[in-house]
């Protein structure tokens, strides 16, 4: 399987709310980073349980309008292009590393500023 397949599927899963699908596509020891967030989520059951709180991690009205992917060695780019109640257009970036098929970090690249200003 492509590994832009099985970062399609999380974004899918991510959509429903289906958070224990999303996790099964992570090693037990990820990393997920998210700029502005004070310290790094390590370890797939500890992101577990932060997904549970995803609407306090997104802007008020966060809504993904456009998805595509980029696929390169071992790694895919997802570009986000998103709106909220605040602003009608933005754009981010996501990096997803993986060992084999399973996804061993994730990091987030946002306009931080702008991110902390639609709370």
């Amino acid at each position: 399987m492509k590994l832009s397949h099985i970062v399609q599927r999380g974004w899918e899963a991510v959509d429903k709310g289906d958070f224990d699908t999303l996790i099964t596509d992570y090693t037990d020891d990820m990393t997920f980073v998210m700029p502005g967030q004070e310290s790094i989520i390590r370890g797939r059951r500890t992101f577990r349980r932060v997904l549970d709180k995803l609407g306090d991690l997104l802007p008020p009205g966060f809504e993904i309008t456009e998805l595509r992917h980029i696929e390169g060695e071992n790694e895919v780019v997802s570009i986000v292009e998103w709106k909220s109640n605040k602003i009608d257009f933005s754009a981010l970036a996501v990096l997803f590393r993986f060992e084999d098929d399973k996804i061993y970090e994730e990091r987030w690249f946002i306009d931080t500023e702008q991110w902390k200003s639609l709370f």
